[in-house]
């Protein structure tokens, strides 16, 4: 939960959601709360967020949701190609000094690590991963 945030209710809809208190003087402000229940790492995310109008201060109350593995998995190989092209980049910097030996060293390091998240089938062996 967080604090500090307050919401304009105008014919029983929020309007506007700020992280400053509002003008003085303007109508139909509320403190609210963020609620976000808790969520296991890398295997739950959150959902869009809903507004409870009938709790004082107003909750903004978040779902959750599960990341399936292949999404996980994807996330995971587009990470280790970040590193990979990290690389390459580096080596690409200036021509003249291109070691291509050490492309060919990141690549080989790489490969290992895609081909073990390639291999997971569940949460658990992507988490033996990191």
């Amino acid at each position: 939960m967080s604090n500090s945030l307050f919401v304009r209710i105008q014919s029983g809809q929020v309007t506007d959601c700020w992280d400053t208190p509002p003008p003085v003087g303007q109508d139909g402000w509320k403190s609210a709360i963020e609620v976000r229940p808790a969520i296991t790492a890398h295997r739950q995310g959150y959902t869009a967020h809903t507004f409870d109008l009938s709790t004082d201060p107003v909750q903004i109350v978040y779902g959750t949701y599960d990341i399936p593995v292949e999404d996980r998995k994807a996330g995971m190989k587009a990470n280790a190609s970040f590193s990979f092209q990290q690389v390459v980049q580096e080596q690409m910097r200036d021509p003249s000094k291109y070691d291509p030996a050490a492309v060919a060293a990141a690549q080989a390091a790489i490969a290992p690590k895609v081909a073990a998240i390639e291999a997971a089938t569940t949460h658990d062996q992507l988490d033996a991963l990191l």
